[in-house]
């Protein structure tokens, strides 16, 4: 069984799915229903200690005292993707990455492209940092939040680094 639960934050309601004792997915709840990804009776909304313990440590995140998240995480992919999402994992807060960089970094460095579209599917965002992942040139691109959103997070990052908060 899975078990969702939703955290108002300054970016709007963001969904958050534990499975098996583990997160699987944080996402903008956006327009879109649950059972559009899920097949109904697979997901009970509900509050349990994991989603109580991520809930809590988002508020920190959006707060400014929280830079690491401390959560079982458990997305679902790819063993390229999965690779992908540790290499984001270690981005540290306030510092961003270019898609090269991280191709570079798995060790596949024409692999830009892949690295771009499994940056994409995360499903696991703000905790698995791919807002961290911008263009070579500097620029924001890309983002399944949309880059208003990306751009927030990094400006909040920014801000909460230089200040250290």
């Amino acid at each position: 069984m899975k078990y969702v639960a939703y955290y108002t934050s300054p970016l709007g309601a963001l969904r958050m799915i534990e499975e098996g004792n583990a997160l699987t997915h944080l996402s903008l709840a956006g327009e879109e229903t649950l059972f559009a990804e899920f097949p109904e009776g697979t997901v009970e909304q509900r509050s349990t200690p994991l989603l109580d313990t991520a809930k809590a440590q988002l508020r920190e995140y959006f707060q400014g005292t929280r830079q690491h998240f401390d959560l079982p995480l458990h997305p679902s992919g790819t063993a390229f993707q999965q690779k992908v999402w540790d290499a984001l994992r270690t981005i540290p807060y306030g510092e961003t990455r270019s898609y090269k960089e991280i191709a570079i970094q798995i060790q596949n460095p024409k692999g830009c492209r892949a690295v771009g579209m499994a940056n994409n599917r995360n499903p696991i965002m703000i905790v698995i940092p791919c807002h961290r992942v911008i263009g070579s040139n500097g620029t924001l691109v890309g983002y399944a939040g949309g880059l208003k959103v990306k751009e927030w997070l990094l400006e909040h990052e920014k801000m909460r680094w230089y200040y250290g908060t």
